[in-house]
């Protein structure tokens, strides 16, 4: 089977994937009594009656059978109608959509170097085994994983957010945060990504493109902190396994390099593993921040669905969850496409 082929059959197999996420979120909707659902939008104490209650469910068609219910979410669903968050006060996919921007890019500064720095970390930790280098990698591991998100960036906040006065929380100094709003307002800034650096670049506004940058630093570097020690321990780990396979001790013996050896050919049959992991953490970052955007005050999806499920926003939930899906789909495609660029032999199961 060609590496076409092997696209082709993975993309087809998305569409039964996302129809049984569809289905099993709405399964889980339909746990949830109508009355609870109807009261979170209810605002008015006067509302809160009995005969009021039964009319919005039966507005609302929640008194329908499960799948007249199913038809008319499913078909609001096509229709681009994902529902209205009664907390927010929005609807619901036009607010993700607005929010996405801030969660990508932290990820897109943060993503390559995770990866990048985790293989080759991982790769020379394995090659040095038991040196110096590698004890210390080791070290930043265990450190990594070990310590939550949460207190190294407490820690990075009090020193030079609180007390060094370095940097501002939030995606952008206040005072140039309102000089953007006011250059939308008239029309002079023009959104073309919503990534706060790169449109600022197009709009050549050097100062602002800065000001974002900076205050990219300590989310960036909290996430590749952390990630970056589960990046290596798992490429550490793949590496030995494949420095010690047969294939490798018949490679030295047909008097390949050292370098021919350990990066043409256990790196790359050690990578499998690596990539499902790097896939996986990346897709992970994609579905919200919680704790980094939280810290940070970024405006990201992350921070805005744990607000919701704390208010028991549904719509809100649901629409996170979905896109949660839709992410870690499209992340286990790329996985598998980068599966059968690595090894050929993938293709053919």
């Amino acid at each position: 089977m060609g590496l076409r082929e092997y696209i082709i059959r993975r993309l087809i197999l998305i569409i039964p994937i996302m129809l049984g996420v569809v289905l099993l979120i709405f399964a889980v909707m339909q746990l949830i009594d109508p009355v609870l659902r109807i009261t979170l939008f209810l605002r008015n104490p006067r509302q809160f009656q009995p005969d009021v209650i039964n009319l919005y469910i039966h507005e609302y068609g929640l008194d329908q059978a499960v799948w007249v219910q199913f038809y008319h979410w499913f078909g609001g669903l096509l229709a681009g109608n994902f529902g209205y968050s009664g907390y927010y006060k929005e609807m619901v996919l036009p607010a993700l959509l607005v929010r996405v921007p801030a969660t990508f890019e932290i990820v897109l500064f943060a993503a390559p170097v995770i990866v990048l720095v985790g293989i080759w970390l991982g790769v020379e930790s394995a090659v040095r085994k038991d040196k110096p280098f590698d004890q210390m990698t080791r070290i930043f591991s265990i450190l990594g994983t070990s310590l939550p998100s949460f207190f190294f960036g407490i820690v990075l906040s009090a020193i030079f957010i609180a007390q060094l006065r370095w940097v501002t929380a939030g995606r952008i100094t206040p005072t140039l945060g309102t000089q953007v709003s006011l250059l939308k307002s008239s029309g002079v800034w023009h959104t073309y990504t919503g990534l706060m650096t790169l449109d600022s670049l197009f709009n050549a506004r050097l100062d602002i493109f800065l000001d974002a940058l900076i205050h990219l630093v300590l989310p960036v570097l909290v996430l590749t902190f952390i990630q970056t020690a589960v990046l290596v321990r798992v490429t550490r780990s793949s590496m030995l396994e494949a420095l010690g396979k047969t294939y490798i001790t018949a490679a030295r013996a047909k008097g390949l390099t050292k370098n021919e050896v350990i990066y043409k050919h256990a790196r790359r049959n050690a990578l499998i593993p690596v990539v499902t992991i790097s896939g996986l953490l990346v897709g992970g970052m994609m579905t919200g921040l919680v704790i980094t955007e939280t810290v940070f005050l970024f405006p990201g999806i992350g921070s805005w669905a744990a607000e919701a499920a704390t208010v028991f926003d549904v719509s809100v939930v649901i629409v996170y969850a979905m896109f949660s899906a839709v992410v870690f789909v499209l992340a286990n495609l790329i996985v598998d496409v980068l599966y059968a660029y690595i090894d050929p032999r993938i293709r053919l199961g």
